[in-house]
C-alpha cells in the first residue's frame, strides 16, 4: 500500500493565514499540520508516500519534511499546478500510484482513537474503502445514505439536504482503478474533480465498502480558523491528559518497525532542547526498560 497526502489547494478558508504560509504547515498546538496526516499513514503501516501540493509550497514541505528517511520512510513530491479537486490527486500521481493499491489522506484532516483506520489498510482486498462519521453539519461535507441494513446506498457532495447524518472523513482506500476513474470524471459545478463521484463510480460497480467510525473516534477538519482552533484546543488536552503526543512521525517509525531504538535515539539526540525532544527521549526510555512492548 502506497500513501498521497494531499496538501494542495488555496486555503482560501483560513485567509489571511494562508496569504504565506501553506494551510497545512500552520500550527496545530504544538506541531505542523501536515505532521498529522503523516503519522497516520505511517502508523497503518505506510512506507511509500507522495505530498502533494501547490508549486509555491513544495519546497517548504521539502525542508520541513526532506525524503522521509530520518523516519524509515520514502518521501515524493508532486506538483498540483492548479487547485482542481482532490481526485485531482490521483491523476498527478498516476506514475507513483501504479496499480495501486493506495490510501489518500487529506492534509488538513485530524484523526484520533481506537484501530478503525489501521486495520482497515491491514484488511484491505480491493475495490475501495472509505470511512462514515456521524457529525452535526453534515452539509458541509460529503454524506453518505445508508438503507435499514447498513449498507451504503448513495453518496452526495455538500448537499443542502443531507440524506443522513454521516460524513466522509477525508481518508480514502482504493485498488488500481482509482487512476482510470479520476481520468474519466468531469468537473462538477464547482469545477473539481469530485472525490465524491469517484466513491460513486465504486459504489455504482459494487466494490465500495464503507466503514462507520465508533462514538470514541474523533475526526477533526482544520481546514477554517475555527476548526483549526478547536483542532488545537483538542491535541493539546489529549497530550496534556494523557501524556502523549498525537501526530508524531518519529514515534510511529519506532512503533512500526521502520526505526531501530538505536536509531530513534540518534534522531531524538540531533533536535534542540525543547518539549517535543524530551517527550521523544521518554519513549525512548519507555522502549529500552526491560525491553518492554510499546503500549499502542
Amino acid at each position: 500500500m502506497k500513501g498521497i497526502l494531499m496538501a494542495g489547494g488555496s486555503g482560501s478558508r483560513l485567509y489571511p493565514l494562508t496569504q504565506v504560509v501553506n494551510k497545512q504547515l500552520q500550527a496545530v498546538y504544538d506541531k505542523p499540520m501536515v505532521y498529522y496526516p503523516l503519522t497516520v499513514l505511517m502508523a497503518g503501516g505506510i512506507r511509500e508516500i507522495c505530498l502533494i501540493a501547490m508549486e509555491r509550497d513544495l519546497p517548504k514541505f521539502q525542508q520541513l519534511l526532506g525524503d522521509g528517511r530520518q523516519w524509515g520512510i520514502k518521501l515524493e513530491y508532486r506538483v498540483q499546478p492548479h487547485p482542481e479537486g482532490i481526485a485531482q490527486a490521483f491523476i498527478i500521481a498516476a506514475d507513483f500510484i501504479g496499480n495501486g493499491p493506495v490510501t489518500l489522506i487529506l492534509g488538513d484532516n485530524l484523526f484520533f482513537g481506537g484501530d478503525a483506520l489501521p486495520r482497515a489498510l491491514a484488511d484491505f482486498k480491493g475495490g475501495a474503502t472509505i470511512f462514515a462519521y456521524h457529525v452535526t453539519n453534515p452539509e458541509c461535507y460529503g454524506v453518505v445514505e445508508f438503507d435499514a441494513g447498513g449498507q451504503a446506498v448513495s453518496l452526495e457532495e455538500k448537499p443542502a439536504r443531507p440524506r443522513s447524518q454521516y460524513a466522509v472523513p477525508g481518508v480514502y482506500l482504493y485498488d488500481g482503478q482509482v487512476v482510470e476513474i479520476a481520468r474519466s470524471l468531469k468537473p462538477s459545478e464547482r469545477n473539481e474533480l469530485e472525490i465524491t463521484d469517484v466513491n460513486r463510480a465504486y459504489l455504482s460497480r459494487g466494490q465500495l465498502q464503507v466503514n462507520r467510525l465508533s462514538r470514541g473516534f474523533a475526526w477533526l477538519d482544520a481546514g477554517s480558523s475555527s476548526s483549526l482552533f478547536e483542532a488545537a484546543a483538542f491535541v493539546q488536552t489529549i497530550e496534556k491528559r494523557q501524556g502523549i503526543k498525537l501526530g508524531c512521525p518519529e514515534e510511529a517509525a519506532l512503533r512500526r518497525g521502520f526505526l531501530s531504538l538505536e536509531a530513534f535515539e540518534k534522531l531524538a539526540a540531533s533536535m534542540p532542547s525543547c518539549e517535543y525532544r524530551h517527550y521523544l527521549e521518554g519513549i525512548g526510555k519507555e522502549a529500552a526498560r526491560q525491553h518492554l512492548p510499546l503500549p499502542s
